[in-house]
């Protein structure tokens, strides 16, 4: 019989028609011995082994069948879970760009506002400056042409100077050297006979009012204010202040 007599013998597999073919032959054997006188049983049961090792080929080649799928199965799992930690770390490193992003962008943004408070700050402070008006300066104090203002303008040139003296004991001794007459002069005493004379209402010598003139008041002896801070000053430095001096000095 061709292989062509066996109903859907075109597809099977290798395996199969193998089989096939062996089950094939091993039914003609059986039927040529059944046909020969003398055949026995031992000889029946040979070709019954025989048929049997034929038929176990498509068992082992399940098997191989099987062990192939299982191992196509494992590398198909390995294959998805790398795929799957390869997006996952790809994913992780796409949140951190994102979050570094984000974190500049914020550090940007917070930079940018302290820049405007301090703008904002700074302006409010030139704003509220040319705002305020400025302090008005103090006026000049205008002392009167007179024995109390010679005195207290004297005393303010003074403090500014640090010398001591009071308006009394500045009163007190120039009463007793001139009366409170700016241009007296004495030509009689001892300085007179020596040259220079007392002048003024406290009675300073010219060599004295050079070397003890405050500055800031005039250079004239018979200024009133020149001679008297003058006057104190060479009072303080002899007598510790014209408050200290009780007679012609």
């Amino acid at each position: 019989m061709s292989k062509h007599a066996i109903p859907g013998f075109t597809r099977f597999t290798r395996t199969h028609k193998l089989s096939a073919a062996g089950v094939a032959a091993a039914g003609a054997a059986a039927l040529v011995f059944s046909l020969v006188p003398g055949a026995d049983a031992g000889q029946g049961t040979n070709q019954a082994s025989a048929a049997e090792n034929i038929n176990i080929k498509p068992v082992a080649f399940s098997q191989v069948a099987t062990a192939v799928k299982s191992q196509q199965a494992t590398v198909a799992k390995q294959a998805a879970d790398t795929a799957a930690q390869a997006k996952a770390a790809a994913a992780k490193k796409a949140a951190a760009v994102k979050a570094a992003k984000a974190k500049a962008a914020a550090e940007a943004k917070a930079k940018a506002k302290a820049k405007a408070e301090r703008a904002r700050k700074a302006k409010l402070a030139a704003s509220r400056s040319a705002a305020r008006p400025a302090a008005p300066k103090p006026a000049k104090v205008i002392y009167p042409n007179n024995l109390d203002g010679w005195i207290r303008e004297s005393l303010s040139v003074m403090a500014a100077h640090n010398i001591p003296g009071s308006y009394n004991g500045i009163y007190r001794n120039l009463m007793r050297e001139s009366s409170g007459n700016p241009m007296a002069i004495n030509l009689w005493d001892v300085n007179a006979q020596n040259g220079t004379p007392s002048k003024g209402l406290l009675q300073v010598i010219d060599p004295t009012f050079k070397s003890y003139h405050v500055a800031g008041t005039s250079w004239n002896i018979y200024d009133p204010v020149a001679n008297i801070t003058a006057a104190c000053n060479y009072a303080a430095a002899k007598y510790g202040s014209m408050d200290n001096v009780n007679s012609a000095y």
